[in-house]
């Protein structure tokens, strides 16, 4: 185990590598200065701006720019914000929190809603129940997470009066009350992200249970007298959790795209909104951090996906 760990890691290593290359390319060649606006004001002499990109090196060549910024990334240094005016990694550290709540209380209520509901409808095929999920699985995957943020808004914020629309993070108070406040602000954008990945996920459960309970050895542990309970737990639903935790950890990537639309649905102060303010303000540095960090938590999830492969089927070596 410590070994698989050890050579998955060492072969994120040229992985990320090839992603920060491809990602600090891109962004050094299209178009935008992040010192455009200070060679338009009049106020501002020229030697500010020249000085200032000459600080930054943004007028070497990529290739020394791209080393430049590996080294200081090796050394714990993120860069400098020309928008904010502060660091790079303190930036990111002020906004990673409230999406990775926002995104991992989804997940844990997508994986709550899809596990029983698929493998129910598999259990009992054909049935009202399952034509029932069919339908909502369906309209759940069919619209964007933007329709459904703002269907959401106008429902529970403006009809009911029940949640509030806009994410606070100054919200005062403490116990039981600053608990309520956060749950209820979170709500609604948690919500949005879970029916997205639930729906999908549903289907894929419900298919994967079917096709599990037709095999083999499900049939012999049918015949060996073994309660159905245990047949489906033990025998059924851990074998087809396989292709659904590949589903999941393939998936994460549009699941951080669904959050930047959702953060912005919803003003939430997250990573999400600061990649789409410092996109249209072209502030390269924090921009290729964002996405360098979207990239390390993607390849994560898939190591962690690999890992539960081997708990969920013993067959499955780590080798």
């Amino acid at each position: 185990m410590g070994r698989y760990l050890l050579r998955r890691l060492l072969i994120a290593v040229p992985s990320l590598l090839g992603i920060s290359v491809v990602l600090f390319a891109v962004l050094a060649l299209a178009p935008g200065d992040p010192f455009g606006e200070l060679a338009s004001n009049p106020n501002v002499p020229p030697e500010v701006g020249a000085t200032l990109r000459a600080k930054f090196g943004l007028d070497d060549p990529i290739a020394l720019r791209y080393l430049r910024w590996l080294s200081a990334m090796l050394h714990g240094d993120w860069g400098f914000s020309f928008v904010s005016r502060m660091d790079v990694d303190t930036l990111i550290l002020q906004r990673l929190p409230a999406t990775l709540f926002i995104i991992g209380s989804s997940q844990v209520l997508a994986l709550l809603i899809a596990l029983p509901v698929g493998v129910y409808s598999a259990v009992r095929p054909y049935s009202i129940f399952d034509h029932i999920a069919n339908l909502f699985a369906f309209i759940g995957f069919s619209l964007p997470t933007f329709f459904t943020g703002l269907l959401f808004i106008l429902l529970f914020s403006i009809y009911l009066d029940w949640l509030p629309f806009v994410y606070r993070t100054d919200i005062g108070g403490s116990g039981w009350h600053w608990y309520w406040e956060q749950l209820k602000q979170s709500a609604m954008p948690v919500a949005v992200l879970a029916l997205l990945q639930a729906a999908s996920w549903t289907r894929y459960m419900r298919s994967s249970v079917l096709e599990v309970s037709r095999l083999d050895y499900v049939t012999t542990a049918r015949a060996k007298g073994l309660p159905e309970r245990m047949v489906l737990i033990k025998h059924i639903v851990r074998n087809a959790l396989i292709p659904v935790v590949t589903l999941v950890a393939l998936q994460m990537p549009a699941l951080f795209g669904g959050a930047i639309v959702t953060e912005q649905i919803f003003r939430i102060p997250g990573i999400g909104s600061l990649l789409i303010s410092s996109i249209l303000a072209n502030d390269t540095p924090v921009i290729m951090a964002v996405t360098f960090v979207f990239a390390c938590l993607v390849i994560l999830f898939n190591l962690l996906a690999d890992v539960l492969y081997g708990w969920l089927d013993p067959r499955i070596a780590y080798r």
